[in-house]
């Protein structure tokens, strides 16, 4: 239930979007939202209020009369639905709907209470509104893909509906919805916001944290492969740097590793009368990408905790312009609908999530170069070396899709470029931030899932099924029944897909 300011945490949107869960908006709601908009009616009849008796952005000087307020508005959604490119997948198309619900549900945009009845219908229907990825510039927030919810809203546009493509007007017959009516500036208010960069987001900061576990899982388990050292994940060690995150990556790892009986302890090897030795055959330690995991994916956590808290803060927070205030009896015109805060912290995320792609990379390479790992065949190869090629395919698809993440991970935050008649003469580019994060997020989860196929046939080649922790056989059990044991070449993107599809959605 949507009921109190600033109430929407991640866990209630994670059920909502992810789950499925029906939402119920809370009679407190209805009246604010009621009350919202009475005033504005009121306060706006003698007065310039922007967006209500003007035009927009540049065209703002310019006075509307009271007989073409409501055209207005029809002409700013119609005006604005102009995005282009592929359509944003409904999941986070659900996702900036209940962020815009619940930004108008705080009572500060003036629209009327059948917008907030209706898009919850919408959500609780799953019907989700056509919305293209190109036309966001992310600061008079997302205009025009907003303008896209704002279109269907009033009956217009397309929406995807039980797996289709359909017309508005269709599917609002087959559900008996009636589209809204314009009453003051319902336009406006749905599309001045930052509610597109801000849904995607948020399902990009679970879709992280979803990776960042499968990353620790992986990392935990080569260390059980080579057999290193465990000493590198203490927590004396970890603890004498003052790190968060890292201090909790060591901690997950040493909690998955408790029952190994692969790992090594460093005292009972090392530590000890070495005086005959004048070269060591093993490592003495492990290749950074073992040993420095704590250290790698410390950062990643932290930074995935400081973005939701941020994205938190922005969906529970009002957005748009004007602002509406009933107590202080007024209206405010200022700049929350602009997107820097979204903006960096998606630019922030998709960086350290191209680290944690980068790690899991070289743990690839690590894991199919013998001269590096010293105990696996070339390429994990089951079968005979030079007639069969084992994992060696899949390495260029990991690496070329590495490769690209990299170049994702330039930043959007100062790719600012000055438009609208050059009133919006500097822009956040967040929603494109979103989007682009959102892609690495996904090439991000194959390159996880080559790495956890390379693992179970690692351990397939050492027999070590019933030497690896409990969480490593749980791991190994779950990927091994979806791809089968193959000592003769396969065909592996179908493998492939199916593990990145099982890691995406557990």
């Amino acid at each position: 239930m949507l009921k109190d300011k600033g109430s929407l945490d991640i866990e209630r949107f994670n059920e909502v979007v992810f789950k499925g869960d029906s939402l119920q908006i809370d009679a407190t709601i209805v009246d604010r939202v009621t009350k919202s908009f009475q005033f504005l009616k009121e306060f706006s009849e003698n007065k310039v209020i922007y967006g209500v008796n003007t035009g927009f952005g540049p065209m703002a000087q310019y006075k509307i009369q009271d007989s073409e307020r409501n055209q207005l508005q029809y002409n700013l959604i119609r005006s604005h639905a102009s995005g282009t490119g592929k359509p944003i997948d409904p999941q986070c198309v659900k996702a900036s709907m209940l962020a815009r619900l619940n930004t108008l549900c705080l009572g500060n945009s003036g629209v009327h209470v059948s917008v907030i009845h209706l898009m919850t219908e919408l959500i609780n229907r799953d019907i989700t509104p056509l919305i293209f990825e190109h036309g966001g510039v992310g600061a008079s927030g997302d205009l025009v893909q907003l303008a896209h919810l704002a279109l269907v809203l009033i009956g217009e546009g397309e929406v995807f509906y039980k797996g289709e493509l359909k017309p508005t007007k269709e599917v609002f017959e087959t559900e008996n919805l009636t589209p809204i009516k314009v009453y003051l500036r319902e336009g406006l208010a749905l599309m001045n916001g930052t509610s597109v960069m801000t849904g995607v987001g948020l399902v990009n900061t679970i879709n992280t944290r979803k990776l960042l576990n499968w990353a620790v899982i992986a990392s935990s388990a080569i260390n059980e492969i080579v057999q290193a050292y465990d000493d590198h994940l203490s927590c004396e060690l970890n603890e004498s740097k003052k790190h968060k995150g890292q201090q909790k990556i060591a901690s997950l790892m040493r909690d998955h590793l408790k029952d190994s009986m692969l790992t090594r302890k460093r005292e009972q090897h090392l530590y000890k009368d070495n005086n005959g030795v004048t070269v060591f055959e093993e490592k003495v330690q492990e290749y950074y990408s073992l040993r420095c995991v704590p250290q790698i994916l410390g950062p990643v956590l932290d930074t995935l905790n400081h973005t939701e808290k941020i994205l938190i803060e922005e969906i529970n927070s009002a957005n748009d312009n004007p602002i509406v205030n009933v107590e202080k009896q007024t209206v405010y015109h200022g700049g929350n609908f602009h997107g820097d805060y979204v903006s960096l912290e998606m630019d922030k995320l998709k960086l350290v999530i191209t680290k944690m792609t980068m790690l899991a990379e070289r743990q690839l390479n690590y894991l199919l170069n013998p001269k590096l790992n010293d105990c696996l065949p070339a390429f994990v190869n089951l079968a005979k070396l030079g007639l069969n090629f084992g994992m060696q395919g899949v390495q260029f698809t990991a690496t070329s899709t590495t490769a690209e993440n990299q170049m994702l991970s330039n930043s959007m935050y100062v790719h600012s470029i000055p438009n609208n008649n050059d009133n919006q003469d500097i822009v956040s580019m967040g929603t494109n931030a979103a989007l682009i994060t959102k892609k690495v997020i996904e090439n991000s989860f194959e390159v996880i899932a080559i790495e956890l196929i390379t693992i179970i046939q690692a351990i397939e080649y050492l027999k070590v099924q019933d030497k690896v922790s409990s969480k490593t056989k749980e791991m190994y059990d779950a990927i091994r029944e979806l791809v089968p044991i193959f000592t003769e070449d396969v065909v592996m993107y179908p493998f492939v897909n199916k593990v990145k599809d099982y890691i995406t959605n557990h």
